[in-house]
């Protein structure tokens, strides 16, 4: 069904300079003709602006105001009115844009402050958000204008968004759908693996990237490898390492023969002797250690005891202190049970015999005989005397308990004076022995001051000296031999430099058939994301062309472009809009690209399943155009018409 919107009357009056205006259209085609600057294009600026709050150019914030000198006329009321017919039933809006004075508190004359809008139904005043709820009922803001301006598809509206609104219409063309169609494409579905084509082709492009880096750099490397390769001429490994095996055996004869020269029998026993005296010196020190720290570690030891006796006797006090906590809690509750058995002993003390209630027959209401009389009353007084008794003996029974826990209290006083008095003894003895612990760690003295370490320390001072004057006599026999083994070392480290070089040359060698074989298999992997980067273009020029013929079967005169072929061969999204092979926005006339505009419109009328009514802006350049569902009002350039000119097009032709 087909939701029609049709305009019968226009009426603008104080807007953007057109001071009263009245539009009857009648919901058929009309012609509006007027010289530049008449007002043609605000009556179109008027019907958006009572709709949405804009001008035709989608602005919202635009002149309204009548204008005199360059200045703004206040005080006057900005109005546009309109009568539709919308599905066959009259609909009228009106809004009224008006300017706000105010008059500040202690002054005469009125400031203006602001505008206000006032919006009808139907002539009925009505909020805003009713109004505009309305007005969504019928046709959506974004829709109404793709519907009633020949211009806003191909001038105003994002080529994304043309593009996402093409495909809206004519149903987007599956990956399926492609593949099918072109049987080159046929490996392709298995090469996607469930990706989208576009992130195949993202894919594909940062491993070509990557390939051609590595490509790029395999050369310099192996450049590098072959630069740095060691020199071989001359080098014989088999002869090197029957050389080395000579000198290692040589050097470690030179060892042993250093080691026979240092090992002699005189200073061998000089050194047990400096083991005896180091172990001397350690007992030394240790009694030393021992005879200073004694006096101090049994102080400490009573320290930790009286501190220990400390915590206890407090620990105690604790104890004492929650048991009369308790015992006193108990002797509220007694006293205050023993105060509640008094008030019963009040109570049931001053009961006396009633003869009325206690002398007359509970069936018949007569008096008792004097016989049964006595026993009643003797009944009476012997259970008020055994209930007083067992209230009395409640009450001394509570009192005893109290007065156990007041003696009980007593004694805990007594028992926590004495532990006081115990602990500050204690703490008294606590401070005396911090300060005797003070002192005696103060009077321990170094062992260096220790007559028997002073000597043991000079005797093996003395050895020490005898070693040494021994091993400087050795000490140019020792030079000699190490000369010889600097030698023969310095000619190890020159043959082990060669057998490095060859090590190094091999390792070189092999590192370069790496990479070769390695730019053989980067080749092949180029070649074949070069294969599947064809078959991504090659489906995307197959599914440009199925959704072009697609979507241009949707139109009667405008055609679409949704790709560009790039300069590198690749595709590029685009929506441009020509005609007969004329693109829109360069060469196609004014007369053409009216007539694209309102064949654009007729399919997007159909798609939404909506007629509103197209305002054509510059009409005089179109002779003809074309046939169309919806209303269509002209709005011509005429210099001979200097006020603003309505003509029906049914009576023009008539005419």
């Amino acid at each position: 069904m087909v939701n029609q919107l049709k305009l019968l009357e226009l009426h603008l009056s104080n807007f953007k300079g057109i001071k009263q205006f009245d539009l009857n259209a009648a919901g058929k085609d009309i012609k509006v003709f007027g010289d530049n600057a008449t007002g043609k294009t605000t009556i179109f600026d008027a019907f958006v602006w009572l709709l949405f709050d804009k001008d035709s150019q989608n602005q919202k914030d635009f002149g309204i105001k009548t204008l005199q000198g360059g200045k703004v006329v206040h005080n006057l009321e900005h109005e546009v009115e309109a009568t539709f017919l919308v599905n066959g039933k009259e609909l009228t809006l009106k809004k009224v844009f008006k300017e706000k004075w105010t008059k500040k508190r202690g002054s005469i004359t009125s400031e203006f402050s602001g505008h206000t809008t006032d919006y009808f139904i139907d002539g009925v005043p009505s909020k805003k958000k009713e109004y505009t709820e309305k007005i969504a009922s019928i046709v959506d803001e974004d829709i109404f204008k793709l519907l009633t301006s020949p211009s806003y598809f191909n001038e105003q509206l994002h080529w994304k968004k043309r593009r996402d609104l093409l495909l809206e219409i004519a149903g987007d063309v599956t990956d399926d759908d492609v593949i099918e169609s072109n049987k080159d494409l046929k490996e392709l579905t298995d090469i996607l693996s469930g990706r989208s084509i576009e992130d195949h082709r993202k894919v594909i492009a940062a491993k070509k990237k990557e390939i051609n880096q590595e490509l790029e750099r395999i050369p310099i490397r192996i450049d590098e490898i072959n630069r740095n390769l060691p020199n071989l001429n001359g080098i014989d490994q088999a002869a090197i390492n029957q050389q080395l095996e000579s000198i290692n055996q040589q050097i470690e004869s030179k060892q042993s023969q250093i080691n026979d020269i240092k090992n002699g029998s005189q200073v061998n026993n000089l050194r047990a002797q400096i083991s005896d005296l180091d172990l001397k010196i350690a007992n030394v020190k240790n009694e030393h250690a021992n005879q200073g720290q004694q006096e101090v570690f049994k102080l400490k030891t009573r320290l930790q005891e009286e501190q220990s006796n400390v915590n206890i006797l407090k620990s105690k006090v604790s104890n004492h202190e929650q048991r009369k906590d308790m015992n006193e809690t108990n002797i509220k509750a007694f006293e205050k049970q023993m105060q509640k058995l008094r008030d019963q002993y009040k109570e049931q003390n001053a009961q006396e015999f009633d003869h009325q209630s206690n002398c007359s027959c509970p069936t018949c209401g007569q008096d008792l005989p004097e016989e049964q009389l006595e026993n009643a009353k003797a009944n009476f007084n012997r259970n008020k005397s055994s209930l007083l008794e067992k209230i009395n003996k409640q009450g001394v029974e509570l009192k005893e308990k109290v007065e156990s826990i007041k003696q009980d209290n007593v004694g805990i006083d007594s028992e926590v004076q004495k532990l006081t008095e115990q602990i500050e003894k204690k703490q008294s003895a606590i401070s005396g022995l911090e300060n005797q612990i003070a002192d005696a760690e103060s009077n321990v003295k170094p062992i260096t001051d220790n007559a028997t370490y002073q000597q043991l320390m000079k005797d093996r001072q003395a050895i020490e000296q005898q070693i040494s004057e021994i091993r400087q006599s050795v000490q140019t026999s020792v030079q000699e031999v190490q000369t010889e083994i600097t030698s023969l070392k310095e000619k190890q480290n020159a043959l082990q430099i060669d057998l490095s070089k060859i090590e190094q040359s091999a390792q070189s060698h092999k590192r370069i058939a790496e990479l070769e074989k390695q730019e053989e298999q980067l080749a092949k992997e180029y070649e074949e994301l070069e294969k599947e980067l064809y078959l991504t273009e090659e489906f995307i020029r197959t599914k440009v062309d199925l959704l072009e013929e697609k979507i241009n079967s949707k139109f009667k005169y405008a055609r679409f472009n949704l790709f560009k072929q790039n300069i590198n061969g690749g595709l590029e999204e685009i929506c441009d809009t020509t005609f007969e092979g004329v693109p829109y926005d360069s060469g196609l006339n004014n007369a053409a690209r009216i007539n694209v505009g309102l064949d654009i419109i007729d399919t997007l009328s159909k798609h939404y399943g909506v007629q509103a009514p197209i305002f054509v802006d510059n009409a005089e350049s179109v002779t003809k155009l074309i046939d169309i569902d919806s209303q269509v009002i002209s709005l011509v350039v005429s210099e001979s018409d200097k006020q603003l000119r309505v003509e029906n097009k049914a009576e023009v032709g008539v005419a």
